[in-house]
């Protein structure tokens, strides 16, 4: 069939033709802006799950609906980013949703303190100097340059929601792969929206990360159980995954045998990136509608090689010998959750000689504990695929750590 119709998106974040399966959160998040906008006040979200559940997806249907309902939406990709560049970030977003929200000429005494606030935000001193945003309002003194990331941004948060609401809109922060930012950053921002919860204002946060984040914002400020819902997503439902399979097709005028469509599920077990992956694989082999099980099964070969070399193979390859070598050891005890003393039996080690280890991969994303003492792949069927590109298992000469890090690595690995 046409290369050109395929109706499927098997790419980082795309949405897919109809999202299925998440009518729940999307109420929510409705709920949850129509109760500010009246100033009621009501939990943020920060949505967990594995990689390919379809958060970063959710996070784009929450930009769409705050958008229609007129708030301002600011967004951001956390990443490794010390406090300079995350100043620089927030304060170059926070200037434009402010300028949307309102024109200079318009400002009133209200708007002009949110736009002192971000000034005196924006400016940090690092190795390369200052700072600051390229416009000409002053930075204000006393309010938002405290050199303390959490009250600044509490501050300017807190001032940006004020002139909001004079306007009668609000301002939602969406933030992916949120379980990236760094401590002081993760305790900034919840007790930056904890403040703007105080006072009623129409300001949210909703964030998209891996499990280990609940357990993170917790760590980060007590109350933050009672700030935020955790929502977990997860595989779909057997109807759901069905729809997300025949749904696109049927849009394109193509129909899918209901023995393919068996075969779909049980080869994808309702992931949304799977399915995505092998609808998009039996399309471009299927010559006319209807698709049959034998597409399905002349297509799941390129599945999974289009699977091994782009999805897992990217995780695979940032990985150190000894990181691999734990891995693998891992996906030979199976897909569950593991215990760490069990992957260094297999591996002929100490669990302490393994524990830096097991940071290191829990701080790159590719591990998570679900409990104390155990971890497991934040990616699904990771263990399958590493049993195909490390058939045999190789755990590299034990080498010395300097004392310094060995016991920092440690701290990570017990926290």
């Amino acid at each position: 069939m046409l290369s050109v119709a395929n109706p499927y998106t098997p790419n980082a974040g795309a949405s897919p033709e109809n999202v299925v399966g998440r009518d729940e959160h999307l109420e929510a998040f409705r709920i949850l802006l129509q109760r500010l906008s009246r100033g009621r006040t009501n939990q943020s979200m920060i949505i967990t799950g594995l990689r390919g559940v379809g958060k970063t997806v959710l996070l784009t249907e929450f930009n769409e609906i705050a958008r229609e309902g007129k708030w301002e939406v600011i967004e951001l990709e956390a990443n490794k980013h010390d406090e300079s560049q995350f100043r620089r970030r927030m304060a170059s977003s926070m200037k434009a949703s402010l300028l949307r929200l309102s024109p200079r000429k318009l400002w009133s005494e209200i708007g002009q303190r949110a736009a002192a606030a971000i000034s005196a935000f924006a400016v940090s001193v690092d190795q390369a100097g200052t700072w600051s945003l390229s416009w000409d309002v002053e930075a204000a003194e006393g309010f938002a340059d405290h050199g303390d990331l959490a009250m600044d941004l509490s501050d300017v948060l807190v001032a940006l929601g004020e002139a909001a609401r004079e306007r009668g809109r609000g301002v939602a922060i969406l933030i992916d792969e949120i379980q990236f930012l760094s401590q002081p950053q993760l305790e900034a921002v919840i007790q930056a929206v904890h403040k703007t919860v105080q006072r009623a204002l129409p300001v949210t946060m909703v964030g998209a990360g891996l499990p280990q984040i609940a357990e993170l914002a917790g760590d980060a400020r007590s109350y933050a159980e009672r700030l935020f819902r955790f929502p977990k997503i997860d595989s779909l439902g057997p109807d759901d995954a069905k729809k997300a399979i025949t749904d696109p097709a049927e849009a394109e005028g193509v129909t899918i045998q209901d023995d393919a469509v068996d075969l779909m599920l049980e080869i994808t077990r309702g992931y949304p990136f799977f399915i995505q992956e092998l609808g998009y694989q039996v399309w471009e082999i299927s010559e006319a509608s209807p698709i049959t099980r034998e597409d399905v099964e002349l297509a799941r070969d390129a599945y999974e090689a289009k699977l091994d070399e782009s999805f897992f193979r990217v995780r695979l390859d940032r990985s150190t010998p000894l990181q691999t070598a734990y891995m693998r050891a891992m996906a030979e005890l199976g897909p569950e959750p593991q215990k760490a003393s069990e992957v260094a039996r297999i591996m002929g080690r100490e669990s302490t000689q393994l524990g830096p280890t097991r940071a290191e991969l829990i701080d790159m994303g590719l591990l998570y504990t679900p409990e104390h003492g155990y971890a497991a792949f934040t990616v699904p069927d990771f263990d399958k695929y590493m049993m195909r590109a490390v058939p045999q298992l190789v755990v590299p000469p034990v080498q010395q750590r300097t004392r310094r890090s060995a016991a920092r690595a440690q701290q990570r690995s017990e926290s």
